[in-house]
Parts: C-alpha cells; structure tokens; sequence
C-alpha cells in the first residue's frame, strides 16, 4: 500500500461522500434517491475500501460499474428531473469511473495482460 494506489482512496471518499449526500445536499428520505445514493455510495466504499489492500484489477473493475451506475441511476431510478441529485450521481459517478480506469490502468498486471494479448498480434 502506498502512493500509488491513491486512486482507491480517492474513491473511498467519493463513495463515503455519495452516502453523506443524501443528508448534505437535502434529499434524504425514504425515498428511491437517497436509498440510491447510500447503497451505491456504501458499495464504492466496500469495494474501494478492499482495493486499498488487496490490489487486484477486479476491484477497480467493480468500482467502474459502480460509477457506471451512479451515472445511469437517475433515469433508470426516475429521479432525473431532479437536479442536484441527478448531478451529484453523474458528477461522483465520472469520477468514481475515471479513477477506477486510472487504477486499473496503473496495475502492472494490466498492462502486462494487455500487452501480451492485444500487442503482440
């Protein structure tokens, strides 16, 4: 564990971040959006939170489909004619995917699969 895994902390804080939206930003209910926000934002924390330790690409893997959903979560919930939580799971979601890539990009592991596979032909 060091500086070159501070993309899953990064995500760790934006998961622990989604589940705290719920209450910052005012849409905390029993409601689809903020049971969206805490179960997507509690299952980044668990999966980033294991990618901190275990350094695996499947991880980073899961955290790419978790931003994928953030994103895809206000029209697939019905909550996209709301504002500030369509833009709150669109924004962490980006992000979640964006450093989910660059994690998995990183790994050495990675790279070494893809060069052996897709380069080499």
């Amino acid at each position: 564990m060091g500086i070159k895994h501070w993309q899953d902390w990064v995500n760790v804080i934006l998961g622990l971040w989604m589940v705290a939206s719920a209450w910052v930003l005012g849409f905390a209910s029993d409601s689809p959006v903020a049971w969206t926000a805490w179960i997507l934002g509690a299952a980044i924390v668990v999966f980033a939170g294991i990618a901190v330790y275990i350094h695996k690409a499947w991880e980073e893997v899961l955290n790419i489909v978790l931003g994928i959903c953030l994103i895809a979560a206000p029209r697939a919930v019905g909550f996209a004619e709301q504002t500030t939580p369509t833009t709150n799971a669109v924004v962490v979601g980006l992000f979640v995917t964006a450093v989910g890539l660059w994690a998995m990009l990183k790994d050495t592991a990675v790279r070494k699969w893809w060069h052996e596979h897709h380069l080499t032909r």
